[in-house]
């Protein structure tokens, strides 16, 4: 018996295969028979290429259809997928394929099931344990250097099942995915779910007002991020109306603002479901489906999932469970550390949890910033800021914005006085080695920066006197 979880999830696909999978947003179609068909022409042709099981494929490419064909053609051949932001650099590319030693790099997932056509198609899926890896999800690390998260098969199918239960997927619902696939948000959360269901999916390459409004009356389901909730709820078209259908909206990626919450429940008379995850462990903890949505608090623990606050009644938020993932890709030191000794994983997140069981997130350990959903960390700017022509230190901090949620902002001691055109020069020379997410939207020139009695930067002073700088 196998525990691939590509097996899991064509189980569930719907008996009949001519059922819609995605909806495009030009009104055209693709079924389900169609995407089963795409997926094993691609593995016979990774296959082919000489792709064999365990074996990582890199995927750097735009959302469609086919990109979804790939992760589930690499599932099914035995590799692991390893999905890289389209946003990243060649610099930092070079990194990852460097460090994964893929057996294959993809760019253009169309091009390629192009190519696949007329591929001769694997018929049948390879067998894999429960512990063998599916996929390796690079996550930023605060000395600047990224490292491999393995998730097996096994993690990513105990917790698409229990989202699945949880969340009361069935067949009559419809997903709107708007969010991109390269993150575990998008990637696993949103897909597994609809798989599991054997459910369409309104499928949009990115968040658009117009088109997620329109998408919206045909879905039941919307994931996202709470800058998607910023957005629609500045959209006069988003209207109680517009949400009246639809069952159940879920934030995560990002602290949801109490605010946003709020305003979203006067508007549409719904209470948004956040949940808290991260590339480590998928999904963590979830407010309830029925019973008491709370604003500020991600919710319970998932069943099976083992949570601790390590320090005393709010520290370091520390879990174990089938859905935390093995360790750290050809990294045993950083694996070692980042694991306590009777094998729980450290998180880094700082919460408590109340009387009732309820988490609650109060800030991050490691100054982690996330803006716009996607997980920033300082040092590696700052390693790369430092080494500007005119810069003698830096420090990044992310404040507040209405549309990110964070946005990140450096704080430098320049050799001049720094002016407006320095500010741009120096954004822009970010932007050539950063992922546009990545770089400084603000620089701010300063005479000294404030510093505890080791020597070290006092983050939250800035944080402090920077937090108005975006309204």
């Amino acid at each position: 018996m196998s525990d691939n979880l590509y097996d899991l999830l064509a189980s569930r696909f719907p008996a009949d295969r001519n059922r819609p999978c995605f909806i495009l947003s030009d009104g055209s179609e693709i079924s389900y028979g169609v995407l089963e068909a795409g997926v094993a022409r691609i593995a016979g042709l990774l296959i082919a290429k000489g792709v064999t099981p365990g074996d990582r494929v890199a995927v750097q490419t735009e959302k469609s259809p086919e990109a979804v064909m790939l992760y589930l053609a690499t599932l099914k051949c035995g590799a692991i997928f390893l999905p890289l932001n389209t946003a990243y650099t060649e610099a930092e590319i070079e990194y990852f394929l460097t460090d994964a030693e893929p057996a294959l790099f993809v760019r253009d997932a169309i091009a390629l099931a192009a190519e696949a056509a007329d591929a001769p198609p694997l018929t049948h899926t390879v067998v894999r344990d429960a512990g063998d890896l599916a996929s390796i999800i690079y996550t930023s690390g605060t000395t600047g250097r990224c490292k491999g998260a393995m998730l097996s098969h096994g993690n990513l199918a105990d917790n698409a099942l229990t989202l699945h239960r949880i969340w009361g997927f069935t067949a009559d619902d419809v997903l709107l995915h708007a969010l991109p696939i390269f993150h575990v948000h998008g990637l696993f959360v949103a897909l597994h779910c609809a798989f599991l269901s054997g459910a369409p999916m309104v499928w949009l390459p990115r968040f658009a007002d117009a088109e997620v409004l329109e998408g919206l009356k045909r879905a039941t389901v919307m994931m996202g991020v709470p800058t998607f909730y910023t957005r629609l709820l500045a959209n006069p078209g988003f209207t109680q109306a517009a949400a009246t259908h639809m069952r159940l909206f879920i934030c995560g990626s990002a602290p949801l603002l109490p605010s946003t919450f709020a305003e979203f429940e006067l508007r549409t008379g719904q209470r948004i479901l956040e949940r808290y995850g991260m590339s480590e462990a998928v999904i963590i903890t979830s407010n309830p489906l029925e019973g008491e949505r709370i604003a500020g608090s991600v919710g319970y623990p998932l069943p099976g999932v083992e949570l601790r606050i390590a320090g005393g009644e709010t520290g370091v938020i520390e879990i174990k469970g089938p859905s935390v993932f093995g360790g750290y890709w050809r990294n045993p030191r950083k694996t070692k550390e980042e694991f306590a000794a009777d094998g729980y994983f450290i998180t880094g997140d700082v919460g408590h949890q109340d009387a009732d069981g309820r988490v609650w997130i109060s800030g991050r350990a490691k100054d982690l910033i996330i803006s716009g959903g996607y997980n920033v960390y300082p040092k590696e700017i700052e390693l790369l800021m430092d080494e500007m022509e005119g810069i003698v230190e830096s420090a990044v901090i992310g404040v507040p914005h209405p549309d990110f949620g964070e946005a990140v902002v450096a704080v430098v001691i320049a050799a001049g006085n720094g002016s407006a055109e320095d500010e741009a020069a120096l954004i822009a020379a970010a932007r050539q080695t950063l992922a546009a997410f990545k770089a400084p939207k603000r620089v701010f020139f300063v005479g000294d920066l404030p510093r505890n009695a080791m020597g070290k930067v006092r983050k939250n002073l800035l944080r402090e006197r920077f937090k108005g700088t975006f309204g």
